[in-house]
């Protein structure tokens, strides 16, 4: 139930609007069905994806919202040839270079379509939509939107797309090897605090703008030769539709590039960043716009019905605000691969710590968040070294140490931390005379190690 969020209705109920981008075009063809009867066929179902830094999941609902399939591709186990850990690539050359092979997303969706059909009648699903990593951007090269819109359905994705990426390895949210860059675009439009207020973040390594002006200066050729320059979750719908899907406004807020109170291009940061850039982005949509009916590849190789309307993809942490249905003096906390702490708001106040999104469900509002990069991965790593590679023996540890862990304080940070910009490093702490009662008296004292379960 969006309605608490939203003002208006998510999507018309007599016209619907599809946007089908066109390559090397700043304009959307719009098709405009006629006015009609679109009650929906009995057992219709609806399928939505999640494209994360580790795996890509599938959750398959009836018209009740009840749960008919879920399936999950983990991209290390199940795709192993692409020799990921943790889904992506650590570059032992570059400090902070962080990427994953867009082509592997390209073979998860082909190995999750096909388990997929093997349980489902996937000629039921009348809508997909799906969310994906925020930041991780691919560049689609020259030539490739003819390859996109003429898939042979007898040849899987993988094996028709390898040559159709300028860039092999996308830059990913973990990626912090733009430092240079993020400078040189802060001091282009005035300043830290006025990129915040123009775009909703000050210049971040992760983000798509330091990244593009980072390819343009060291691999012009690359720039050069990109025809479209997608986010992970327009990718993933430019796959379901055939051609280029928009980005939406909400992702697109994550990328040093929008203006979040006229969620368009911003011209400032565009020059900024790259010459010739607003063609390579395409146009903005909204997140709950029709991108196109599924391709004709789909519908031909795993019996989608051709009708099936593709809704635009988002951005995860957007999406979780979207699905919670927040109310205003909400948080939310998120503990995946990053950790997040988000809420609502109709009046962002400027803080270079955060990051201010248009709420993917309402013209109005916005989203505030706080990023910590490490998440998930930095606590898998204690348990692996400390429990055995063992949840079981993790939990074990955690219920022998008392509250407050007696003073013992760990601060972990596996990969360079966002929030606080700390570099890499694992730092002990224990606070002596510490009670439940207040700071007064502790002693902090700095040690090397703890016993296992005081590290869990």
């Amino acid at each position: 139930d969006f309605s608490r969020i939203h003002e208006g209705p998510v999507f018309p109920t007599s016209v619907v609007a599809i946007g089908v981008e066109v390559p090397n075009s700043c304009s959307s063809q719009i098709l405009t069905m006629e006015e009609g009867d679109y009650s929906l066929p009995e057992a219709s179902l609806f399928l939505g994806f999640d494209c994360s830094t580790q795996s890509l999941k599938a959750t398959v609902l009836d018209a009740n919202l009840v749960v008919v399939a879920t399936e999950f591709v983990h991209f290390d186990s199940d795709l192993p040839h692409y020799k990921t850990e943790g889904g992506v690539y650590r570059d032992p050359l570059i400090n902070g270079r962080i990427v994953s092979p867009p082509l592997m997303w390209v073979e998860a969706l082909d190995v999750m379509l096909e388990r997929l059909s093997k349980r489902l009648d996937l000629a039921k699903i009348v809508s997909i939509s799906g969310s994906a990593q925020q930041h991780g951007s691919v560049y689609w090269k020259n030539g490739s939107f003819r390859i996109l819109s003429s898939l042979n359905p007898d040849i899987r994705l993988v094996d028709q797309l390898g040559e159709a990426f300028s860039l092999k390895e996308s830059p990913i949210w973990m990626d912090s090897s733009t430092t240079e860059q993020c400078k040189k675009i802060e001091e282009a439009v005035g300043g830290a605090l006025e990129l915040h207020c123009l775009t909703g973040s000050r210049a971040h390594e992760r983000y798509v703008a330091p990244q593009v002006r980072k390819i343009y200066e060291k691999l012009p050729e690359v720039y050069h030769s990109t025809e479209r320059i997608s986010l992970v979750s327009s990718f993933m719908g430019s796959l379901l539709i055939g051609g280029y899907a928009c980005i939406d406004e909400t992702d697109g807020a994550g990328m040093n590039l929008m203006d979040i109170k006229e969620r368009q291009w911003s011209n400032v940061a565009l020059e900024a960043t790259a010459p010739y850039l607003e063609q390579k982005l395409g146009k903005l949509a909204p997140s709950y716009a029709v991108s196109g009916f599924i391709a004709p590849y789909f519908a031909n190789r795993f019996h989608f019905d051709k009708n099936c309307l593709v809704i635009q993809w988002s951005g995860d942490n957007p999406n979780s605000l979207a699905g919670l249905t927040l109310e205003a003096g909400d948080l939310a906390i998120s503990l995946g691969t990053s950790d997040t702490v988000f809420g609502i708001t109709d009046e962002p106040q400027p803080c270079l710590e955060s990051h201010v999104f248009p709420i993917p469900v309402d013209t109005k509002g916005f989203m505030v968040m706080l990023v910590y990069k490490n998440g998930s991965l930095t606590r898998e790593d204690v348990r692996n070294r400390c429990a055995e590679k063992s949840w079981e023996i993790f939990d074990n540890h955690l219920r022998q140490t008392p509250p407050l862990n007696e003073g013992k304080l760990g601060f972990y940070y596996k990969e360079h931390e966002i929030l606080p910009p700390l570099p890499v490093g694992f730092h002990r702490y224990v606070l002596n005379n510490l009670t439940s009662h207040g700071l007064d008296g502790v002693i902090e004292q700095e040690v090397d190690e703890f016993d296992a379960p005081s590290e869990v």
